[in-house]
């Protein structure tokens, strides 16, 4: 990963943990693709997609999680999922940095399955 792209993840981890998140997991991959930050939320499994975009051309960042990188997303959290002992509630968010400072916002829910 590049330096941008791990200063975003770090920012958006440390940005969830103030609002009472605790980071389970960072950049888990498998064969399907990767999960940026898995963490807990209550008894919560959220997963959150990091994205990071300068401006807002082409939609920005949010315009960026398409219907094939969702199903990437689908699938890497089935396989993370796989691995515990059973399988507790579960939510995908996102969290979006844009501009510099980057402003963060914070999507809940952005894919429903």
């Amino acid at each position: 990963m590049n330096p941008r792209g791990e200063a975003a993840e770090a920012l958006a981890a440390t940005f969830v943990e103030s609002r009472g998140l605790r980071i389970v997991a960072r950049n888990y991959r498998c064969r399907h693709g990767e999960l940026d930050l898995v963490a807990r939320d209550g008894d919560t499994l959220v997963f959150i997609e990091v994205r990071r975009r300068s401006g807002n051309a082409f939609g920005g960042a949010a315009a960026s999680i398409n219907a094939a990188k969702r199903e990437k997303l689908l699938k890497t959290a089935h396989h993370y999922l796989a691995g515990l002992a059973a399988a507790p509630a579960c939510r995908f968010d996102a969290v979006l940095l844009s501009g510099e400072p980057p402003r963060i916002d914070w999507l809940l829910n952005v894919i429903e399955e």
